[in-house]
């Protein structure tokens, strides 16, 4: 009886331990999935930012041809263009007027304004999803007068 007993607890004993073993493969394996999708949606919008930044540079030719031509139909084009950028996700870097932030602008200039702050947008910066896709290109003030 008391061997009974004793086979009793040690099989107990088994048992709990192989049920824990199989709590932590779980959980491993639970957090491999999630690891994996992580993976897999930052490899997507690696992708995703590569293409758009090239549909930013047309982008950027149709705005130039749009504000010299002035035509109507390429205007609703690029309209609708915007739109299909914006619906993946896509926004524009505020930049005028705002103080300069390093992380979403590039400085290619300081000129006569109101320290740190951007003058002049030289070039659109764009977001996907709070992520930079292309820095703006901006003008910042330096805060006195330019000497020439």
């Amino acid at each position: 009886m008391a061997s009974r007993i004793k086979d009793f607890k040690k099989n107990r004993q088994k048992l709990a331990d192989l049920e824990e073993k199989l709590k932590r493969a779980l959980a491993d394996y639970d957090n491999l999935e999630k690891r994996i999708l992580g993976q897999r949606e930052a490899l997507s919008n690696l992708a995703k930012i590569e293409i758009l930044d090239k549909f930013i540079a047309v982008l950027d030719d149709l705005e130039r041809a749009e504000k010299h031509l002035r035509n109507k139909g390429l205007s609703m084009a690029v309209s609708q263009f915007r739109a299909v950028l914006t619906s993946e996700g896509v926004r524009e870097v505020k930049a005028k007027g705002e103080i300069f932030d390093p992380e979403t602008m590039d400085c290619v200039g300081m000129v006569e304004g109101e320290k740190n702050l951007v003058i002049n947008p030289v070039q659109k910066g764009y977001l996907l999803n709070g992520r930079v896709i292309r820095p703006a290109k901006v003008e910042v003030g330096q805060g006195k007068k330019m000497i020439s």
